[in-house]
């Protein structure tokens, strides 16, 4: 078996406008690079483990949850926060609490991180940032928070005419998450990711029933019965107890996204693109195999393809998710005539996936982690294939917004053992890893 193409699997090289794909057949390296499109204040986690801003029209490869990296692709998106990580500005209200800034080390790894504290007893301690927002419609919310003498925050959406509201407290000592309280509102995500060194990424996606005027982030009791005041929690101070905040980002997205820093003005990191990467000689027209190991940003419903194609949507084969809740597709099309369809249902295509796509005339199959999910016996293949592109075919729609750890593409059909072995895990180890699991021993 041939593969006539690589891209990722923990090697990675990338430039300004371009990520690099190869073929590296009998030791001869020849350069199959994707164009890449991209601007704005887009961030990345590095192989530190430190979250830091790429250079614009970069490829960005992230850590976060792979030591081998993955080429993230994100949507267009703004950070409506002005100040994101000076929590001493004006535009952040501070009731019955204080803040300080550069008292510690935040997950950029540099000494900007800010202490909230609350400077009287048994009251509501906030910080509140005025927005004008519209109703009935998805903003995500997140802050990078650490524990200090007190181990809980709040997270709220509010419109401060009704009291409506959407919030949710995250408990930074166990890295769980705690109560939620809505008043005309909706969560419909919520999640703390760790960070590392204490830090703990939360975030909510939210709409009120009228139009939101207030991101607020609110110090909570540390004891799971926490108390309430119409839509703030409470606890009792001492005028001492205190959390350590950063980067907060409020974003019109039914998901929250990676963080985008913001100096006194909203900004904007552009939808991401990639293409191009491969020609008329690395890929056969009668028979292949295209292998992608992905996870997708988020379960949004939409259709987000890497694709192998002439260059338009009529001879391709798409690859990736679709308008159906976590399921994993693959159509085949000759002369705009759908010839196979394959499609499986997963727990969460939000976790990575190993995937492989076998065509041949009359021969389709779907191989997803290890088990052939669908299969096809009837139908041509596409002819004229020249491109891998991280959308519908022809850079126009679809567009692939997700995490790639690996791409490769064989030039005729795998045996059924292979593809087993492809799409499964080495180890144990490997694959709870993979999956984002905890392993917990029997003692």
């Amino acid at each position: 078996m041939g593969k006539t193409l690589k891209f990722g699997g923990g090697v990675w090289a990338t430039k300004k406008g371009s990520t690099l794909a190869y073929n590296d057949e009998d030791g001869n390296f020849k350069p199959l690079p994707f164009t890449y499109t991209g601007f704005g204040k887009g961030t990345r986690v590095n192989k530190e483990g430190l979250i830091e801003v790429v250079e614009n029209d970069r490829p960005r490869i992230d850590y976060k949850d792979s030591a081998d990296g993955v080429f993230l692709l994100e949507k267009a998106s703004t950070n409506l926060i002005t100040y994101s990580e000076d929590f001493s500005n004006s535009v952040w209200t501070k009731n019955n609490s204080s803040i300080e800034s550069d008292t510690l080390i935040s997950p950029s790894g540099i000494l900007n991180g800010n202490t909230l504290t609350d400077n009287t007893a048994n009251t509501i301690h906030r910080l509140r940032h005025s927005v004008s927002l519209s109703a009935n419609t998805d903003y995500s919310l997140s802050v990078f928070a650490k524990k200090g003498t007190l181990s809980n925050i709040q997270l709220a959406l509010i419109n401060t005419g009704d009291s409506n509201t959407a919030s949710k407290v995250f408990d930074l000592e166990n890295g769980v998450l705690g109560q939620s309280i809505n008043a005309g509102g909706t969560l419909s995500d919520y999640k703390i990711t760790n960070y590392g060194n204490g830090w703990y990424k939360c975030e909510i996606t939210a709409q009120l029933t009228t139009a939101p005027n207030i991101y607020q982030i609110t110090l909570a009791p540390k004891s799971s019965g926490n108390s309430s005041t119409g839509n703030q929690v409470t606890y009792d101070g001492d005028g001492n107890g205190n959390v350590y905040l950063w980067g907060a980002m409020l974003e019109q997205n039914s998901v929250a996204s990676s963080y985008i820093p913001t100096q006194g003005t909203i900004q904007t990191r552009v939808q991401e693109t990639a293409s191009g990467s491969g020609n008329s000689e690395v890929f056969n027209d009668s028979q292949g195999v295209l292998y992608a190991n992905i996870a997708a940003n988020a379960d949004d419903l939409t259709f987000r393809l890497i694709t192998l194609s002439d260059g338009t949507t009529s001879n391709r084969l798409s690859l990736g998710y679709r308008s159906t809740s976590n399921a994993i597709y693959c159509e085949i099309r000759n002369a705009n005539v759908t010839q196979a369809f394959l499609i499986t249902t997963i727990n969460d295509i939000k976790t990575k996936s190993k995937v492989s796509v076998k065509y041949k005339a009359n021969d389709f199959a779907l191989w997803v982690n290890g088990f052939e999910v669908s299969t096809d016996t009837n139908g041509l293949t596409p002819v004229n294939l020249s491109k891998i592109n991280f959308d519908s075919g022809q850079q126009s729609g679809s567009y692939f917004y997700g995490k790639t750890k690996e791409i490769s593409y064989y030039d005729e059909v795998l045996t059924d053992e292979q593809l087993e072995y492809m799409t499964s895990y080495r180890t144990w180890e490997e694959m709870v890893k993979e999956l984002n699991l905890n392993i917990i021993h029997n003692e």
